[in-house]
């Protein structure tokens, strides 16, 4: 079961602006639906999970390159970006925090949310 975890003190500072700053440049690319799965514990490939919808393939592709820019604006490294043509999921792998970019049949499709149901939903 997903808790929701309003308290976000136990996130270190760093973590907590990398993330904001990634929140802000998807909302104002006009991203849907965004969460933030801390998994932290969970995975051995990173700490945080963040999911949004877009409502095209460009819009997919405009909202990986906000989430980049916002990593490279301050300093945190872009490990790759998995960008299949026309899938309808984009990945940015920022090593502890990793962005899933879905059209809205894919984020139906793979419910990622429901993968990692014992994560923490963390409200940035």
């Amino acid at each position: 079961m997903t808790e929701s975890a309003t308290d976000t003190q136990s996130i270190p500072a760093g973590d907590k602006s990398r993330i904001r700053q990634c929140l802000d440049a998807l909302e104002d690319r006009k991203a849907e639906d965004l969460k933030v799965l801390d998994v932290r514990g969970q995975s051995t490939v990173t700490d945080y999970l963040i999911l949004a919808t877009g409502n095209s393939q460009p819009h997919l592709r405009a909202l990986r390159t906000a989430a980049e820019k916002a990593f490279k604006e301050q300093g945190a490294d872009v490990l790759g970006v998995d960008n299949i043509p026309e899938s309808g999921w984009l990945v940015v792998d920022a090593y502890d925090i990793m962005v899933h970019l879905f059209t809205t049949e894919q984020r139906g499709n793979y419910r990622l949310e429901s993968l990692w149901k014992d994560a923490v939903e963390v409200e940035i």
